[in-house]
């Protein structure tokens, strides 16, 4: 049955005499008829919320947020579908396993009616700034869906026993509406149960979120991130469905990066081929946050200097900032002239004379030649 999953929350809704979760999943149901065009039966849902309702439903229904007892921060942030457009470039694989599982998501009543009952839990883990926050952002987009991210500082408690009952705070509230819920830095409160250095409470939180995510991904959908996936205890990784690595971009994926975050402005390397390849070698090794740092650099140094547009040299010298190297390691002059840049650009741009920078050079070379 292609609205099983909605129906059903709305009879555990009705069953458990929460008025929430009918009116929430209701919602739901109505859109998913309206875009499948049966818009008579829709209308009928909407008058009936309308005449039972008060208040308009489903967003609102995240507007009280579960809170810490102890300090009374909100233990979660919400972002709703549409709030924001969602660009990734991501490698072809990791491309195809984030689209196959929307594609199970969303044709997951079909698999039931098959007999094939899988949880939707997806984990998401590798080096940080890769993307693994954005891809939880983009799957609730593609899904229509609110997202519900878990806030671990507010989460993890000072006081004994805390942290678990807010870990079940969390889902409890994720488990009434229609939403992902998203818990980052995962491994915060997933470390493995055998690491001595951990006192027995923060072993008992794992046994109350494994417990949790148990009942939790039944029927809901749940993505978790790490950046620390060798410390996740064993039992976590059998929960879930599907895993994926969202590893360091590529040399295929480093340019269209640049492209994305310069595709606001004019720059003078668009169209050179040459340059963009070399680009592509000296961002190698760095995160796609990494990356946008750079870029952004480069567009801000532009509007200080009342430019229109990012030169090659300006982009490449962020760059050379960025990695933060000492001076008797690489000097700027010998960054940049590795790259390509001729001598008398490098002069008009550091504003140092073509000698010296001749002399920088040369020196390198002998070095290079003492070295051999």
């Amino acid at each position: 049955m292609e609205f099983g999953n909605e129906i059903i929350k709305i009879i555990e809704g009705g069953l458990d005499k929460n008025k929430d979760k009918v009116k929430s999943y209701s919602k739901l149901l109505m859109d998913k008829l309206q875009d499948e065009g049966d818009s008579r039966f829709a209308e009928r849902i909407r008058r009936l919320l309308e005449n039972k309702s008060a208040h308009p439903v489903y967003m609102d229904e995240f507007l009280s947020k579960p809170t810490d007892q102890d300090s009374q921060m909100d233990m979660i942030d919400i972002t709703l579908p549409g709030s924001e457009k969602i660009n990734l470039v991501l490698s072809d694989t990791t491309n195809k396993k984030i689209h196959s599982y929307i594609d199970s998501v969303k044709n997951r009543s079909k698999l039931t009616a098959l007999g094939i009952d899988l949880s939707e839990a997806l984990l998401l883990y590798g080096p940080p700034g890769c993307g693994k926050t954005s891809i939880a952002h983009y799957i609730a987009q593609e899904l229509n869906l609110p997202l519900v991210t878990g806030k671990l500082d507010s989460m993890v408690s000072s006081l004994l026993g805390s942290t678990a009952k807010n870990i079940r705070k969390i889902f409890d509230y994720a488990k009434e509406r229609p939403c992902i819920l998203f818990l980052d830095e995962f491994d915060a409160i997933a470390k493995a149960r055998t690491d001595e250095n951990e006192v027995g409470e923060l072993k008992r939180v794992v046994n109350s979120l494994l417990q949790n995510i148990d009942n939790f991904t039944q029927n809901n959908l749940l993505i978790c991130a790490t950046n620390h996936e060798k410390l996740l205890d064993e039992a976590v990784w059998r929960r879930f469905s599907t895993v994926i690595e969202v590893p360091r971009p590529t040399s295929k994926t480093l340019i269209p990066l640049v492209q994305m975050y310069l595709n606001n402005v004019d720059y003078d390397f668009k169209d050179e081929s040459k340059k963009l390849k070399k680009i592509s070698t000296a961002l190698d090794g760095l995160a796609p946050s990494d990356v946008k740092t750079v870029c952004y650099s480069a567009i801000k140094n532009s509007v200080i200097a009342d430019s229109n547009t990012v030169t090659h040299i300006d982009f490449l010298y962020q760059l050379y900032l960025f990695k933060n190297y000492n001076e008797d390691e690489l000097s700027p002059v010998q960054f940049l002239y590795q790259l390509g840049v001729k001598q008398n650009d490098i002069s008009k741009f550091l504003n140092i004379s073509l000698r010296q920078i001749r002399n920088n050079l040369s020196q390198e070379e002998d070095v290079t030649d003492d070295e051999q």
